[in-house]
């Protein structure tokens, strides 16, 4: 999340976007709803027009293997959206996707790319993020450790180059 405000790319996203995530999290128990509410709030807050509306028109026109997965299509031609970010590779063919000139990418593939591309500002904004956390505070090993368990190997190697900037 904290990428998104590098102006690095343009993070774009829905009502229905975040209400997925938020009921992801809430399945798991580890969160409340008002602090995923809370969050929910500073990422519209911090995230220039990053709320994409007036996509619904477009959900019963597109076929997906979820169809549950359309809005975020719908979203992401609505906004002439370059990639959609998601583990979920499998929902997002490439057949489909590339017919609207967008892209699923893996986020490990995503934000390996923008260290690729921007080395500095990633690694001032992973070093932010590290030292943000506080309950408990992580050493630069421990914060790549729990991005490895986040699925991120590739950009956890592109860190290690840089360790002592992060």
């Amino acid at each position: 999340m904290r990428l998104s405000v590098t102006d690095l790319f343009k993070a774009r996203w829905t009502d229905q976007i975040h209400d997925e995530w938020i009921q992801a999290l809430l399945r798991k128990e580890e969160y409340t709803q008002e602090q995923l509410t809370r969050v929910r709030g500073l990422m519209d807050a911090h995230v220039r027009d990053a709320k994409i509306i007036n996509y619904e028109d477009l959900i019963e026109g597109l076929v997906l293997p979820d169809p549950d997965d359309r809005h975020v299509l719908a979203a992401a031609i609505r906004c002439n959206a370059d990639a959609i970010i998601t583990y979920n590779l499998k929902d997002f063919p490439e057949g489909i996707l590339g017919k609207y000139s967008i892209e699923a990418i893996h986020p490990d593939d995503f934000i390996y790319y923008q260290l690729d591309l921007a080395p500095s500002i990633v690694c001032n904004v992973v070093k932010h993020q590290r030292k943000s956390l506080n309950k408990p505070t992580m050493s630069r090993d421990e914060f790549l450790s729990c991005l490895l368990k986040q699925q991120l190997p590739q950009s956890v190697s592109g860190l290690k180059k840089y360790i002592e900037l992060i």
